[in-house]
């Protein structure tokens, strides 16, 4: 086994329990959730036994999602299982920058919550939707987009891009879709993110970023990648609070990244945090990769084994 990173799952993949085991097994994990829960009281309820609606809804999400993810990779910390590199995919960004030192626990709790909160009035004003368009030509689809007035935002894997908007130009595309036999996905999240319609919560982020006394952006102590560029971070403060506020209202690069990372020798690569989506974008991505999750005890116990079973 080679170099490992970390990868932290975005919205969308987010389900009712995630993570709970990981809670009531491992201390840890146990005490960054309490503390964030009296931060934001009722976030513990909402991922433990909240709705599917519920926890779709963007402001409870993120603070939610932030925390499954981050579960994982603390357990595996407790292990002795540490990275080379990191990287998150949208709002697992967030849990990226917390884990890589730029932010303290609270720092990226209050961040994802406010970032939530932004983001789910953002789509509140522009009623918006995403999907996955599979195996097309991504000159083809550009050129729907502009027809339609979509925007190509997820540049998830070889032969899948996701697409977002408001949702009577999505639905104008998916119809164009059917049309050419084209498969896509509708993806459960409830705004056009990644577009220009994210601009005003790009620049409040980094206003508060920039101009509040609540956070200290200190340099990452290890790889962190980003979503916009899809390279390293930069070390300054304003270089690095620039990049992440951009994000929501830029595309997510991510078969960049990962070819990025394969390009520094990293060949396991961990999905920390609900499903299996990003496992999925590396399989396409990265050849010959290992690939593990860590989403629950039973996935932890497995993940752990494969890291001993390789020394």
């Amino acid at each position: 086994m080679g170099k490992t990173a970390f990868l932290f799952a975005g919205q969308g993949s987010q389900y009712p329990g995630m993570a709970k085991d990981l809670y009531e097994n491992i201390p840890e994990v146990q005490t960054l959730f309490n503390q964030a829960e009296k931060l934001r009281p009722g976030t513990l309820a909402q991922m433990f036994a909240g709705t599917e609606d519920e926890l779709k809804q963007t402001n409870n999400t993120q603070p939610c999602l932030f925390l499954a993810d981050l579960a994982g990779a603390i357990a595996l910390k407790k292990q002795g299982i540490e990275p080379d590199a990191v990287a998150g995919f949208s709002l697992g960004e967030v849990v990226a920058l917390y884990f890589s030192g730029v932010l303290s626990f609270q720092e990226a709790f209050k961040l994802v919550c406010l970032r939530g909160e932004l983001m789910h009035k953002a789509a509140t004003q522009n009623a918006g939707a995403m999907i996955a368009v599979l195996k097309m030509d991504r000159d083809e689809l550009a050129l729907l987009g502009k027809e339609t007035g979509t925007y190509l935002v997820n540049y998830n894997c070889p032969g899948q891009i996701v697409v977002s908007g408001k949702e009577e130009n999505i639905e104008k595309l998916k119809a164009l879709l059917t049309e050419k036999k084209v498969r896509f996905i509708q993806l459960s999240v409830g705004g056009p993110f990644h577009t220009p319609y994210m601009e005003e919560t790009s620049d409040k982020l980094k206003k508060e970023l920039k101009e509040s006394d609540k956070y200290q952006v200190k340099a990452p102590q290890l790889p962190l990648f980003s979503n916009k560029t899809a390279q390293m971070y930069p070390e300054k403060e304003d270089e690095i609070i620039d990049i992440f506020s951009a994000q929501v209202s830029n595309s997510v690069k991510w078969e960049d990244i990962l070819t990025n990372m394969e390009k520094m020798q990293i060949d396991t690569f961990v999905e920390c945090g609900p499903g299996k989506t990003l496992s999925g974008f590396v399989k396409r991505t990265v050849k010959g990769a290992k690939i593990l999750n860590v989403s629950d005890i039973e996935s932890l116990g497995s993940t752990v084994r494969e890291f001993e079973n390789a020394c």
